[in-house]
């Protein structure tokens, strides 16, 4: 039975899977001089169910094992565990047929190692792929966090002369944006949240923000009322307000901005929230939001399409997939966004689109 130590911590935590027992110990053994925690698995079988029991950071397989071969074992964990998609794995193979490569690399395979093993080798891919994983993550929190000060940065802005520049740019933005005091009193509203503002979407903006549907003006209310009482700008919360006709929903998205600073002289932003018309396909390409948070063209454009109001049954209807395929991306996007509701994510995604808008703003401007 394995037991996590500090060291082990630092170094990963790595299964082998290898059905030969004097391979298997020998490369264990490796392992855990160099300061890694270490599973084994003698078959396919016992690899999924050491998954299970603990995620590692790699696994090191072998193609030809008893029951299910490494091929099967790679496709059930792509296929069960999106949330091990960023973790490597690496086939052990006798053979260095170009055949078994191509279908490796077809599942997803990262890397092979062809036996007899060369331990420095074995180590330095190891480490090679581990500090690849490590890189990948440190951006794309990076990039979250730097997403989420755009949005906290907007009220430090209010207080100064700089804001009366930053609405320009936040005119140019496609989702309806608001600016409210901790009152939920209206500080800024752009161009987009202004047209929003009307009364064929049952909105009204003046010092306040509100719906002249009955049922749906509580919910705003309500929806207003937890952005402005939250004390993290990490809290998220969502609407949808149905319109007239067969038209979309409108999506709100209410936002904190954090701790409120009793100190300062002039009214300061408490929360922002996002309109977006899901009717107005969004305006962030494609190949920028899968570039921004490192997604595939697939999971790029479900995240847009959450953006355009879509739910899960008409993104799959759009792309000509199975609602279940679609969550299985869903799963891989609050992986890498560092989000874990749909609110959320889209909040991120709109926020994207905002910082980039205003990138180009300040770029075209110099």
């Amino acid at each position: 039975m394995w037991t996590p130590t500090e060291r082990d911590a630092q170094r990963g935590l790595i299964l082998c899977a290898e059905d030969q027992e004097s391979l298997r110990t020998d490369i264990s053994d490796e392992l855990r001089e160099a300061g890694y925690g270490v599973l084994e698995a003698t078959d396919g079988d016992e690899t999924l169910r050491q998954i299970h029991a603990a995620a590692p950071d790699l696994i090191l397989c072998d193609i030809n094992m008893p029951g299910r071969n490494g091929y099967e074992v790679l496709a059930e964990i792509r296929r069960l565990r999106p949330d091990l998609a960023d973790m490597p794995f690496v086939f052990l193979t006798a053979l260095s047929d170009p055949r078994e490569v191509v279908e490796g690399k077809r599942l997803g395979a990262d890397d092979y190692l062809v036996k007899p093993i060369d331990f420095d080798l074995l180590l330095a891919t190891i480490d090679a792929r581990l500090r690849q994983v490590r890189r990948m993550r440190d951006k794309t929190a990076r990039e979250i966090s730097e997403l989420r000060e755009a949005m906290a940065s907007l009220r430090v802005q209010a207080t100064s002369q700089a804001f009366a520049g930053a609405t320009r740019a936040l005119d140019l933005i496609a989702p309806g944006m608001l600016l409210l005091d901790a009152r939920g009193q209206v500080l800024f509203a752009n161009r987009a949240a202004r047209a929003l503002a009307r009364a064929e979407n049952d909105l009204q903006l003046g010092d306040t923000l509100a719906s002249t549907h009955h049922a749906q003006a509580r919910q705003l209310r309500h929806t207003i009322r937890q952005a402005l009482a939250a004390t993290s700008e990490h809290e998220v919360h969502c609407l949808r307000l149905s319109r007239r006709g067969e038209r979309r929903d409108l999506l709100v998205i209410a936002c904190s901005l954090g701790t409120v600073h009793d100190d300062l002289p002039t009214p300061q932003p408490t929360a922002v929230i996002l309109l977006s018309d899901p009717e107005q396909r969004a305006h962030m390409p494609q190949e920028v939001v899968a570039h921004l948070f490192g997604l595939t063209p697939t999971e790029a454009r479900i995240a847009l399409s959450l953006a355009e109001g879509l739910r899960t049954e008409q993104i799959a209807n759009r792309m000509g997939i199975s609602s279940t395929t679609v969550a299985f991306h869903l799963r891989n996007l609050f992986q890498k966004t560092s989000t874990h509701r749909q609110a959320e994510l889209i909040a991120v995604i709109l926020t994207g689109a905002m910082t980039v808008a205003l990138e180009e703003k300040a770029g075209g401007e110099t």
